[in-house]
């Protein structure tokens, strides 16, 4: 591993943790800075989610999260494969939350898929594919009691 690609995985890495900041402080600027302008955005394995363009899926967010009271995102185990200014990058996430009227935690996880390109202002992922494995309380599991 050479001294750029050791630089590359380090500022791959803040776009993630930046990624996660957004997310829990609904920050949807920050989240849109994450990505390039034509970045297309895969939620459709949670189960609420949806497909979109980088700022579709924003306005949808926000409007979503509206009824996330608390969150906290973790990305760990981040694995790199770069070809050139190009980088698939699989990295898990553990995600506690706290929705609006629900009184227990739910978590969910699984692993987000990028594909990165490194531009004029650092390195951006053009295409975002989140693999939901699990969720636990589900707000939907409770509304369907």
């Amino acid at each position: 591993m050479d001294v750029q690609e050791i630089a590359d995985r380090f500022e791959i890495a803040d776009v993630l943790y930046r990624y996660s900041r957004a997310v829990d402080t609904k920050d949807w600027d920050l989240w849109r800075s994450v990505f390039t302008e034509d970045a297309v955005v895969d939620y459709s394995s949670a189960p609420f989610g949806k497909v979109g363009g980088r700022d579709e899926i924003a306005a949808w967010l926000e409007e979503s999260f509206a009824f996330v009271t608390v969150s906290q995102h973790f990305i760990t185990n981040i694995e790199y494969r770069f070809d050139g200014d190009r980088a698939e990058v699989r990295a898990m996430f553990y995600n506690p939350m706290q929705f609006a009227g629900m009184t227990e935690l739910s978590t969910c996880g699984g692993n987000y898929h990028h594909s990165m390109v490194r531009t004029e202002t650092g390195w951006r992922s053009r295409r975002l594919l989140e693999e939901s494995l699990w969720f636990v309380n589900s707000p939907l599991q409770a509304n369907s009691d």
